[in-house]
């Protein structure tokens, strides 16, 4: 068979000459093929694209919404910790636990780490202080074995990076006149393979090879310590062109919920301790901001309207441990025991009065409200904003982490016992809020604001200044706030990371603004690429991307979109189920017939309401619930594709629900009260720990129920909780996994045939 030859086939007992077809073929004919052909890849192209921007939009929803949850449950254990023993009389065991654990004298002593002993049977790498070239080839290697570092090396690494540190400022300024080139690379969280493969591509560090780290170092990522450990050899090593920014994960708070604290306690069981308390001393040290030639600030969340950087550069960044902790006020700045006598009094007067007599301001709630919602929600947070003293002076007052969501600055409405209006502050009062007077700022709540705004702000497209609601920390700032602050420094480029983009990186403020994100595959396999940035003299940025993986590049784009569509959906219908009682109340006053059925737009509306997460739900609906025969809703079927793990029958429906939604939060809290890593706890510690929590929650659970729920989980009845086995027992399961994942398949092919 050779070129230009005639090819037959036999088909049906007939001879078909294929060069005589394609001679005879209509030209006309051929041309219309090939443009419906191209119509219909378009069309299957764009449809592609949009599911892939509605998967991206659940899973950083998802994300920013736990960020949230995280604010609320720093923010109760800040406040218990600073209040409880003045409220209550007795001293804060538990709070202070978790949040101010006492120093070992030993950790005092620089020379500890040579008191451990290091087995002849330990075969990974052994350092040398000061650090060579190849000290980090070994640990380099060591790491691409699989292999741990000994806790001694371990400790014996963060003294001599503490040491470094503390000589170091809050703002470090670079030259190109020194180095060539510097290599500016966002949020690695946990992903060796990226930072490694930036080491292959890039080079690694040296004289002639400059980096710019912009924190979060840790948490998400199964390979932390790997990825810290290198960071700060390299800084030991080259502290001239290494250089490493703070993110808003170097912060132990954040670390008991996102996976560092779990991660450094599993793989040194003996010294994990220690290292815990060395790696928060060195985390609150590190430099918050770098700037290049001048002309380039690189932070790594953003700016505010009230961010100085010559005040930033005057503060002590070592006493902001953690960004989530409400700077402390003592008993006489925060008057509480007489507010709520007073706040009490005048609750009671007010009662008696018509409600007609009640003259709130614009965003202004009874205590009954703010009881259930002290958060602000998007559509208010403008309004909240607006009755503020000082909204754009004040721009993460709000929802930052300085004002956590229960700690809200309001205007108290004007009262004939109190005929001119104040400021207060609504604290949690156990299981109710009070009023207190908001003091001045301190000079600590100021440099703790600065640092907050710099380690949690995101960029915006509208002008201004304001808080943070989606993520819960920080402000958003505008294109005007960012021109404002870059003439005012003389100052050309701000170089940020801390939000995820699909490509690695993204460009907003017409340029000025510069967002770089380095860790590939952040939330799925093929979800994202990485990216850095590298700057020469001309202080242009150039772009390089990747993306780590071993099984992206088998796969089709189709099969990347439906795997990162289908985890995200996994992800969504899960938080559905935890907030089920919720949704059904909020369907069910839409279904005055009690058909089990709700227009689309009335179903759209609930799940936003209960859920805010701001989500294109109409076109979400189709994979989250049924049709009707008339073309509404069947809400019922949100929730029929999951069940619970392994149900406790004695638990009732409202506190199971509760276990569920806050199942992250409550295993944070056990694993830090089982101090041995047995996995057991005492039921009077399972007993206090729910009713402070549950107290906090603001769930109307009495304590027979409490204990009837300890009494249930004590399957051996020896006095202790398994609480991995109890939190295994509140887990979502997906009983439809595979007909779900036909069903994919199938509406894909009816879609796109």
């Amino acid at each position: 068979m050779g070129c230009g030859t005639s090819v037959a086939t036999e088909t049906q007992g007939k001879i078909v000459d294929t060069d005589d077809t394609v001679k005879t073929s209509n030209p006309a004919l051929t041309l219309k093929s090939a443009v419906l052909i191209q119509r219909w890849y378009r069309r299957y192209m764009a449809r592609l694209e949009m599911r892939r921007r509605y998967t991206w939009n659940i899973f950083q929803s998802i994300e920013y919404a736990g960020e949230q949850d995280q604010l609320q449950l720093s923010s109760f254990f800040s406040f218990m910790l600073d209040n409880f023993t003045q409220l209550n009389g007795s001293g804060p065991d538990l709070i202070s636990q978790l949040l101010d654990p006492v120093v070992d004298p030993w950790l005092d002593r620089e020379t500890c780490y040579n008191l451990i002993q290091i087995p002849e049977s330990y075969a990974g790498p052994r350092l040398s202080f000061p650090l060579s070239v190849s000290d980090t080839n070994a640990l380099l290697n060591a790491f691409k074995e699989q292999q741990t570092l000994h806790a001694r090396y371990v400790l014996q690494l963060l003294y001599e990076t503490k040491k470094l540190l503390k000589q170091m400022p809050n703002v470090i300024h670079l030259s190109t006149s020194y180095a060539k080139e510097i290599t500016i690379c966002g949020d690695l969280h946990g992903r060796l393979d990226d930072l490694l493969l930036i080491f292959y591509k890039n080079g690694l560090p040296s004289a002639e090879t400059s980096y710019v780290f912009n924190g979060d170092f840790v948490d998400r990522g199964k390979k932390s310590i790997e990825v810290v450990v290198l960071l700060f050899a390299y800084l030991l090593l080259y502290p001239d062109y290494m250089h490493l920014n703070r993110g808003n994960h170097e912060d132990h708070i954040m670390n008991l919920r996102y996976g560092f604290t779990k991660e450094v306690m599993q793989k040194y069981k003996t010294h994990g301790r220690e290292i815990l308390q060395l790696f928060q001393d060195v985390f609150s040290l590190l430099p918050v901001a770098t700037v290049i030639d001048g002309k380039i600030l690189i932070v790594h969340g953003g700016i505010s309207d009230q961010t100085d950087l010559d005040f930033l550069s005057t503060i002590e960044r070592h006493k902001v441990k953690s960004a989530l902790r409400f700077p402390r006020h003592s008993l006489e700045q925060l008057d509480i025991s007489q507010s709520c006598r007073r706040m009490k009094r005048l609750r009671s007067t007010d009662s008696s009065r018509p409600s007609s007599s009640h003259s709130y301001s614009k965003g202004q709630r009874t205590p009954n409200q703010r009881k259930r919602r002290c958060r602000p929600s998007r559509q208010d947070s403008a309004a909240s904003t607006s009755s503020s003293s000082s909204s754009s002076s004040s721009s993460s007052s709000l929802c930052s982490p300085r004002t956590p969501s229960c700690l809200t600055p309001r205007q108290c409405p004007a009262s004939p016992s109190m005929p001119y209006a104040i400021n207060v502050l609504q604290v949690p009062f156990l299981d109710s809020a009070s009023s207190v007077p908001l003091p001045e700022p301190q000079q600590n709540e100021c440099e703790w604001k600065q640092i907050v705004d710099i380690l949690w702000s995101d960029p915006k497209t509208q002008e201004g200044c304001s808080p943070n609601t989606f993520r819960g920390g920080g402000c958003y700032f505008g294109p005007d706030v960012t021109q404002r602050l870059l003439l005012q420094h003389g100052l050309q480029l701000l170089i940020r990371s801390h939000e995820c983009k699909q490509e690695g990186y993204e460009l907003c403020h017409g340029g000025q603004v510069i967002t770089i994100f380095s860790a590939s595959n952040y939330y799925e396999e093929g979800s994202n690429r990485g990216a850095y940035i590298k700057v020469g003299r001309e202080l242009v940025p150039r772009f390089y991307q990747y993306q780590v993986s071993r099984t992206t590049r088998k796969l089709t784009l189709t099969q990347r979109v439906r795997a990162a569509e289908g985890s995200a959906l996994r992800a969504l219908k899960e938080k559905l189920f935890t907030h089920r009682s919720e949704l059904m109340s909020g369907f069910e006053q839409y279904d005055h017939n009690n058909t089990g059925s709700v227009s689309v737009s009335e179903w759209a509306l609930v799940l936003e309401t209960v859920l805010r997460l701001d989500l294109p739900w109409r076109t979400l609906r189709p994979h989250l619930a049924r049709l009707a025969p008339d073309g509404s809703v069947e809400y019922h079927s949100c929730f029929e594709d999951m069940v619970p793990g392994n149900p406790l029958t004695q638990v009732t429906p409202n506190l199971a629900e509760t276990l569920f939604r806050y199942r992250t939060d409550i295993e944070i809290i056990f694993n830090i009260i089982d101090k041995d890593h047995s996995g057991l706890i005492s039921i009077e510690e399972f007993r206090h720990t729910w009713r402070l929590f549950s107290a906090h929650l603001g769930v109307d659970i009495d304590d027979r129920a409490i204990d009837d729920l300890a009494r249930s989980i004590d399957f051996n009845k020896d006095g202790s909780i398994d609480f991995t086995e109890f939190l295994e027992a509140f887990r979502v399961v997906h009983k439809l996994d595979s007909k779900d994942q036909h069903l994919n398949g199938k509406t894909d092919r009816e879609k796109y045939s």
